[in-house]
């Protein structure tokens, strides 16, 4: 009996699907493609210790990674570099989530309701183009530099992002499903909770990864304004006493915190957003 053709053809795809997806995943140099984006960091650190240990750059003025590496891990084993990450995480965390859950909030009241768009957005837009450093006067002169004024000022920081991308994604939304609407008969919660939100959820996911990153900068700022604990404020520090070591400690901790913020945000897109891959994969093959 003759084998069904499009059951051979099932079967091969099947085979030949995971291979041509391990390919494409190694398509330069043999190489993983979460691994090619190291390449260039390992690069810069190679070149940067061989000019060290070369005596081309000063030590006090560029110290070499390794010297870096070591005082990190003489601060991990003291136990005081804990103690500056989890004060500055702490203070990252609840400032974002309360600028960020504000933002929300407000960016879907004004792009739902048209009142409230008229009445705030104008308002706010403003405000989101004063540059945050110029506040902080205003910030120490009201609330002083303990950790209420720094939690306030993170928040501001996280505020307008997660805000300007909420009310765009609600708007351009309900703008391209308004007639889609009609059709279903929808009421207002059925549209805002089956059709507008999923719709916006891209771009509530970008505007959190930008709150995120902004967050860790006025995080940054607030610390070395005034505090005896962070990351920001052991920088400080260290340039008191130009220890340049810690100075570059703090800012590779500064680094891995943003990213690794992003990257769980990113991992969220990722999960929340799996009903676009199919989308998104048809519009490469030319679908």
């Amino acid at each position: 009996m003759a084998a069904d053709p499009q059951a051979a053809k099932a079967q091969a795809r099947a085979v030949t699907a995971p291979r041509a997806e391990a390919a494409r995943q190694r398509d330069w140099l043999g190489l993983p493609r979460w691994a090619q984006g190291w390449l260039l960091p390992l690069a810069v650190l190679l070149v940067w210790e061989a000019a060290a240990r070369a005596g081309l750059v000063s030590p006090a003025m560029l110290p070499a990674p390794s010297v870096i590496a070591a005082s990190a891990l003489r601060l991990l084993a003291s136990g005081e570099l804990g103690e500056h990450a989890w004060a500055s995480f702490r203070r990252a965390a609840a400032g974002f989530l309360l600028g960020g859950a504000t933002g929300l909030l407000l960016g879907l009241f004004t792009g739902l309701g048209r009142w409230a768009q008229r009445l705030l957005d104008p308002s706010l837009q403003m405000l989101r183009t004063v540059p945050l450093l110029a506040v902080i006067p205003l910030f120490i002169l009201w609330f002083g530099v303990g950790e209420f004024s720094k939690g306030l000022l993170i928040a501001l920081g996280a505020f307008f992002p997660v805000y300007f991308h909420t009310y765009l994604g609600v708007r351009s939304a309900e703008a391209k499903l308004y007639e889609v609407t009609r059709v279903l008969q929808f009421t207002r919660l059925q549209l805002v909770r089956g059709l507008i939100l999923p719709a916006a959820l891209p771009n509530i996911l970008l505007g959190a990864r930008l709150s995120a990153g902004v967050s860790w900068l006025m995080l940054s700022v607030a610390e070395m304004m005034g505090a005896s604990e962070g990351i920001g404020y052991m920088i400080q520090d260290a340039r008191v006493y130009a220890q340049t070591d810690l100075v570059f400690v703090g800012i590779v901790l500064f680094m891995l915190a943003g990213k690794l913020t992003d990257a769980g945000v990113r991992r969220l897109e990722l999960r929340w957003l799996r009903w676009r891959r199919p989308f998104q994969d048809g519009k490469e093959k030319g679908l």
